[in-house]
């Protein structure tokens, strides 16, 4: 086909509403040529919106594709790097709950002395790890421990909900759960976690345990020296 046919067919189809892809599929010329030939062509406005959707629906299958790929490739690298962990000995627990507890722990003062061993945080996972320390390190089992639980307020109504939820994470039973405290809210927060995967936070106090908290502040300062 001459050019100047070609040239003629591809501004009839760009008339029609074509994308320049779509034009270049029907007739096999470089992208600057076909510029060159259609920068004067005026689109109607439907035409106009029908490119910009294409455009925008590209985008997106694109952006998705990126996104699947992202995925994969998360995945690979999780479940390599948990074969990586293997079994985890007791001296292995031992020290990863200490390093637990000097990061999330409460401490005791000089102007307090007596302080129990209590831990709070919010991640079920860490939880139910920290009363596996306490029981198979420290000898503690739910006889020997109170656990607080702090709502926004906002939450309120979801006070059941949440206990329920604690009361599977942890495997305990109910009874155990009945010191709940309600955070005053703000109805403007900023937080994220507002909805149904909000669980309060979680404290967990032992009984009687001033010196068990000696004891991990002396394994603590142990680590610290060891690695200096």
């Amino acid at each position: 086909m001459a050019k100047s046919n070609l040239r003629e067919k591809a501004i009839a189809l760009r008339k029609e509403g074509l994308s320049y892809r779509e034009i270049m599929a029907q007739i096999p010329v470089a992208k600057s040529t076909l510029s060159d030939w259609l920068h004067s062509v005026g689109l109607a406005k439907h035409q106009k919106q029908r490119l910009t959707e294409k455009k925008l629906a590209s985008a997106r299958l694109g952006g998705e594709a990126k996104h699947k790929k992202r995925l994969a490739i998360t995945r690979a690298i999780v479940e390599t790097a948990k074969k990586e962990i293997g079994q985890i000995s007791r001296r292995e627990l031992w020290l990863i709950g200490t390093m637990l507890y000097w990061a999330e722990g409460s401490k005791e003062k000089e102007y307090a002395p007596g302080t129990r061993v209590a831990f709070t945080n919010s991640d079920p996972d860490m939880i139910c790890l920290f009363l596996r320390w306490l029981k198979e390190i420290c000898g503690k089992d739910l006889s020997d421990i109170t656990f607080d639980i702090c709502i926004h307020e906002l939450q309120r109504h979801r006070t059941i909900e949440i206990l329920d939820f604690w009361t599977n994470a942890i495997g305990c039973d109910p009874v155990h759960l009945q010191h709940i405290y309600y955070k005053k809210g703000n109805p403007k927060t900023l937080r994220k976690n507002v909805g149904s995967t909000y669980h309060g936070i979680i404290k967990i106090n032992v009984k009687s345990s001033s010196s068990l908290m000696r004891q991990i502040a002396g394994w603590t300062q142990g680590v610290v020296e060891s690695i200096r």
